[in-house]
């Protein structure tokens, strides 16, 4: 089967892809010429009455709950739809951000409802790519050819409703799927006639292997990533310090900054200084983790000519003096070894104050037993899912078999399962009180509504207010 780019994008209840949930869902496949093939997907997906909604989040895009209770269709469905009709062979799936966003949601999405995560990115011939790091990157190296808008701040972006408007590309009713799919395949479209070659070679270098030999190689590279400030265009030239140590990862150090002051800190101070966040008091570790799986744009050294070079401010004398004050400390490297440690401890006991199944989707890979009873349990009658619990080993599979049927079959729900089931809901709605999920909801709707004059945003608000009150469980 020949290559296609499936181009999609998702509304989301949230930012969180763990506890947040897909609103909308659209997307348009193309060939790799990037003309469209076949009817675009527009679905919405009901929510789940253990679901409040971010405000902030509908005001964006205006989807409400109700429109997806009434138009919408299960998860379960959704989720099969995509893997039967989406996830085809072969299939490039593009977003702009999806990689960090999107493609979280989706994975989420199927751990919940008994599909695998993760194959739909890569079995078959599937694959993902990221618009976005590619864009900057096009940006920084190749722009000739296209606009390039800046932001309020006078800060260069490339955010798509402003690469949309300045280039003259249509973009009406931005911040809906369907709208944002197509000004993303249009903005591809842009790119790879202005810039052929760039777009080929970044299309071409998404695949982790690729990606690990530029990495690898020993010598520096270009690297563009959100991380790094705009006025550098987001992109600067690194070196390797180590492969981490524990994912298929890279840590990488920022070759514009004399590395001197940090060659002497202690493990422990590292480590402090690597996870300041922006505008915390101190000086950050200029290092990072480049993830080979999420399509990183990076490239050789040599594409850096001197128009490039200027654009991203970058003095190549300066670049080469720090990269030999890191050689001659190799010892750097093992201390920095030893603060991804610290900061990995760290992480992971933070993650356990957020035990919730819901969220436990990156705990293992499911076992060989496990991946057969995915495949049981969607095609067993959900009436009598109840069944299946002595056959799951998987704790994870036990707590989430009940929210399953619970969330999508709720009309075949026995007496005491329903009974479980409002018990489940009233914890997570209202448990604590003033600070509770619902209280907070509640908090922000009312800030919001005291600040939002314009008449959709004052139907959005009353709109949540009503759903919110329609799936509060009864209290005693």
């Amino acid at each position: 089967m020949a290559q296609s780019f499936y181009f999609y994008d998702t509304e989301t209840t949230g930012t969180r892809p763990s506890s947040s949930r897909i609103m909308q869902f659209a997307g348009i496949r193309t060939d790799k010429d990037l003309n469209v093939i076949g009817e675009p997907d527009d679905i919405l997906i009901k929510l789940s009455p253990d679901i409040l909604p971010e405000p902030d989040a509908i005001l964006i895009h205006g989807v409400s709950p109700q429109q997806t209770l009434q138009d919408g269709i299960t998860e379960a469905e959704f989720s099969r739809y995509f893997q039967e009709k989406i996830a085809t062979p072969d299939t490039i799936f593009v977003g702009f951000n999806s990689v960090r966003f999107d493609d979280e949601f989706v994975r989420y999405m199927m751990y919940r409802n008994f599909h695998e995560p993760y194959e739909w990115q890569w079995k078959d011939g599937r694959s993902r790519w990221d618009l976005l790091d590619a864009i900057r990157m096009v940006r920084a190296l190749r722009p000739d050819g296209i606009e390039w808008p800046f932001g309020e701040d006078g800060r260069p972006t490339v955010k798509l409703t402003a690469m949309t408007e300045i280039n003259g590309l249509e973009h009406k009713n931005a911040h809906t799927a369907i709208a944002d799919v197509q000004a993303t395949i249009d903005l591809a479209r842009l790119v790879r006639e202005k810039q052929a070659k760039m777009f080929d070679y970044l299309v071409g270098l998404r695949g982790k292997r690729d990606v690990a030999k530029v990495v690898e190689a020993g010598v520096p590279f270009v690297y563009t990533s959100g991380k790094y400030p705009s006025e550098y265009l987001k992109t600067t030239l690194v070196h390797m310090l180590i492969k981490h140590p524990k994912r298929d990862a890279a840590v990488v150090y920022d070759l514009r900054i004399d590395p001197t002051p940090f060659i002497a800190m202690s493990d422990d101070g590292l480590a402090e200084c690597w996870g300041l966040k922006w505008g915390e008091e101190g000086t950050r570790l200029p290092v990072k983790t480049l993830q080979y799986n999420r399509c990183p744009a990076v490239a050789p050294a040599g594409v850096l000519d001197e128009e490039s070079r200027e654009r991203i401010g970058l003095d190549i004398e300066a670049a080469e003096k720090h990269l030999g004050t890191l050689k001659a400390h190799p010892d750097f490297a093992d201390r920095i070894a030893e603060a991804v440690g610290i900061l990995d401890d760290k992480q992971a006991s933070l993650q356990l104050e957020d035990a919730h199944v819901d969220t436990q989707l990156y705990d293992s890979f499911w076992s060989e037993l496990d991946r057969t009873m995915l495949g049981v349990v969607r095609s067993h009658a959900p009436a009598t899912l109840v069944e299946l619990m002595p056959k799951l080993t998987s704790k994870r599979m036990q707590k989430l078999l009940p929210l399953y049927k619970a969330r999508n079959y709720p009309d075949l729900l026995t007496p005491e399962e329903r009974d479980a089931w409002e018990v489940y809901r009233q914890e997570k709605l209202l448990l604590g009180g003033a600070s509770s999920a619902y209280a907070k909801f509640v908090e922000r709707l009312q800030q919001l509504t005291k600040d939002r004059a314009d008449s959709n945003s004052r139907y959005l608000l009353t709109e949540l207010q009503l759903y919110a009150e329609s799936i509060m469980p009864e209290t005693d």
